[in-house]
């Protein structure tokens, strides 16, 4: 449904943007379902997260896998890190884009001297902080969002030394009407992002074709995940969906990346030769055998 990165200086006040945002988002008629996705969700450490540019590195790429995976058009996902780096915030932009949804950055624009002030208090508290030396270099390092960037639009900005945070802030009830807004074609206030043609599956001629396809083959990839995951005693060799269909003979532990892509080859090829041939299945069902087929080629057992 949505994408929201929160980013700002250390100890700017983003957990509280955050915190904020999803119970705005969850008094709602409509109660969308909201996940964050932060260092303590990950069971990461501040300090040792920013250590030095390999940790970073590695944070960065365990928060944008997180977020990957719990990206759908059923759900709000709100990044609360540091999102310092512009080149960052493109790469998370690039996931809502391939996934089709509405993305927008919250900035908590709170100047250093508040923020070093707040991570002072925070010591004084017992709670966790930034070491100095850390606290300096993030701050030097910070990236300021800049609403030309498509990355960094919509821009909803939060003073957070000037103005408590709360529900009813400015630009919390602007970005909730955003995210929950119904998309009006002919103001385009609201802008769905469309994945490009690098990033699209397939053209088909029915819509229809496109959301059943689209939708069994996540189902098939779903239950083989789920399968592994629970497979404790070893590896998994044989996933059944239902009676009704065949049976997935899988040689080797698949991980979610290859799996993606298999689906994507498979969606792909079936869109090619649907150009030639008899259209792409309609149905759920059909789509599923197809799949499963397909896949049983390509890293099944004959």
């Amino acid at each position: 449904m949505a994408l929201v990165v929160i980013c700002g200086q250390p100890c700017s006040g983003k957990s509280t943007a955050a915190n904020c945002l999803t119970q705005a988002l969850q008094a709602l008629e409509l109660k969308p379902t909201v996940r964050v996705v932060d260092e303590s969700s990950l069971h990461l450490g501040r300090n040792q997260s920013y250590a030095d540019m390999t940790a970073e590195k590695n944070l960065r790429g365990v928060l944008r896998s997180a977020v990957d995976r719990s990206l759908s058009k059923d759900n709000i996902i709100i990044v609360d890190s540091l999102n310092n780096i512009k080149g960052y915030r493109y790469e998370l932009w690039c996931l809502a884009r391939a996934a089709g949804i509405r993305y927008c950055v919250l900035y908590c624009d709170t100047e250093e001297n508040h923020c070093r002030k707040w991570n002072e208090e925070r010591g004084e508290k017992g709670e966790t902080t930034y070491d100095d030396k850390i606290f300096e270099d993030l701050a030097r390092r910070f990236e300021k969002p800049d609403r030309r960037n498509r990355w960094d639009s919509p821009l909803f900005e939060l003073w957070p030394s000037k103005d408590r945070v709360n529900q009813s802030s400015t630009a919390i009830a602007e970005a909730v009407s955003y995210l929950t807004r119904k998309v009006d074609s002919k103001s385009g206030d609201v802008r769905v992002l469309q994945p490009t043609i690098a990033t699209q599956n397939v053209r088909m001629s029915e819509a229809n074709s496109l959301y059943e396809m689209d939708r069994a083959t996540q189902e098939v990839i779903n239950a083989i995940v789920e399968a592994q995951s629970q497979g404790l005693g070893g590896p998994v060799n044989r996933v059944s969906l239902c009676q009704q269909l065949p049976t997935i003979n899988i040689q080797r532990q698949v991980g979610l990346p290859e799996l993606r892509s298999l689906r994507r080859t498979f969606i792909k090829l079936t869109g090619q030769s649907s150009l030639s041939g008899p259209p792409p299945p309609s149905d759920a069902d059909s789509a599923k055998r197809m799949f499963v087929d397909y896949l049983n080629r390509e890293i099944g057992t004959s």
